[in-house]
């Protein structure tokens, strides 16, 4: 089947960043592993290279893009590298959207130059322990002043991702009481400066996977928020988060299905080199049917996560849409990585093996951006159900 999704400006792209991927990333990312991040250094690099810029307004520096099919390609170019960005993917996925859809021009002439030159990381602060997916329930506040100059905050988030290295962080604090009628009113979002005083990072989480990124626990004590710095109006931030979720559960699903087609590369790449009675092990026709039958699902994977981009960049990828590609697109990459690994034999437990890796990092895509259970849920109501 022939694929529509990318033309020639992506392919061209794609040369681009495969060159930059193996001469900066390839050579030293077990170091990066190994460190348990990546150099804040690297961001610049990334911040050069455009990549922070491609859906920015051409007025803050950016390229002015309205097109997810170029985040699309680092997802499938760094899968099939066997390596990350870093925790740099929250910076662009995450963070950008809502300073596009919600900064006044004022704070976008504050904040986009230096987030399209990765001079600042941002960072989103949205679960606190206890509250997992139930962001209703969270428990960080934000009391204006008396003299209404800033906001005051208070309390703790966790898993936060970018968290350690992040020079801005958009944290999402109650201020003001949930309603009888509505138990998400009140919850507001801010552009938090993590040089503030009684801003700190406590741990930073050591993970199953997803080893290169930067996780942490972060403590707000008194920290002072300037007015200024609040994103859109007040208590209206779960509906924002709302309005960004299937664009986060997009870039979830399809970051899946690169991940499965990488392993699938992987897999056929080893089973050919690696000879057990005398024979490749790709010689064998439980290989041959193992590695046919992922293939089948990749297949059926791409095809759903472009459809899904399609509709994203469309502007018209619904809630429950976005949901069913994360659900089928993370349980799919669950199975197929699954059975590369076993392809691999003792070889692939071992973190010297990109498959491995993969299957370490693979494994939080069912449960952050809305678990599988939760996906189910959206579907199921969406089906009248």
């Amino acid at each position: 089947m022939r694929r529509t999704v990318f033309n020639e400006d992506h392919e061209a792209f794609r040369e681009t960043l495969r060159a930059f991927i193996e001469a900066e990333v390839v050579p030293v990312h077990d170091e990066w592993f190994a460190a348990g991040q990546a150099p804040r250094e690297f961001y610049y690099k990334l911040g050069e290279l455009g990549l922070f810029g491609i859906n920015v307004p051409e007025e803050f520096g950016g390229a002015g893009m309205e097109s997810h099919k170029f985040e699309a390609i680092q997802y499938e170019e760094t899968a099939r590298a066997g390596v990350s960005f870093g925790g740099s993917g929250v910076h662009v996925l995450l963070a950008l959207p809502y300073i596009k859809m919600l900064a006044t021009d004022e704070q976008k002439k504050r904040f986009l130059p230096k987030f399209v030159s990765g001079e600042e990381m941002w960072a989103i602060a949205m679960t606190e322990p206890g509250t997992g997916s139930d962001l209703a329930g969270m428990k960080t506040t934000a009391k204006l002043s008396e003299d209404g100059t800033h906001y005051v905050l208070n309390g703790a988030k966790t898993f936060i991702t970018g968290g350690v290295h992040a020079d801005k962080v958009i944290v999402c604090a109650r201020t003001a009481a949930p309603t009888a009628e509505d138990r998400r009113h009140g919850i507001s979002l801010f552009a938090v400066d993590t040089k503030s005083e009684g801003y700190s990072v406590g741990r930073k989480l050591d993970k199953l996977g997803l080893k290169t990124s930067d996780t942490a626990e972060l403590a707000f004590v008194d920290v002072k928020v300037p007015v200024e710095d609040l994103l859109g109006e007040e208590n209206k931030g779960f509906y924002y988060l709302g309005a960004n979720l299937p664009s986060e559960r997009w870039g979830i699903a399809f970051g899946a299905y690169a991940q499965a087609k990488a392993a699938v590369r992987f897999a056929k790449q080893y089973v050919q080199e690696r000879t057990v009675f005398g024979k490749p092990v790709a010689h064998f026709q439980n290989t041959k049917f193992e590695l046919a039958a992922c293939q089948a699902e990749v297949d059926a994977a791409e095809a759903v996560a472009d459809r899904a981009l399609e509709a994203l960049d469309a502007g018209e990828l619904t809630a429950a849409e976005a949901a069913s590609a994360k659900l089928f697109c993370t349980e799919v990459a669950h199975r197929v990585i699954d059975k590369c690994l076993q392809l691999h034999g003792g070889y692939g437990y071992m973190n010297e093996y990109p498959i491995a890796r993969l299957y370490a990092d693979n494994r939080v895509n069912r449960i952050y951006g809305g678990t599988s259970e939760i996906m189910k849920t959206i579907i199921a109501k969406d089906m009248g159900l």
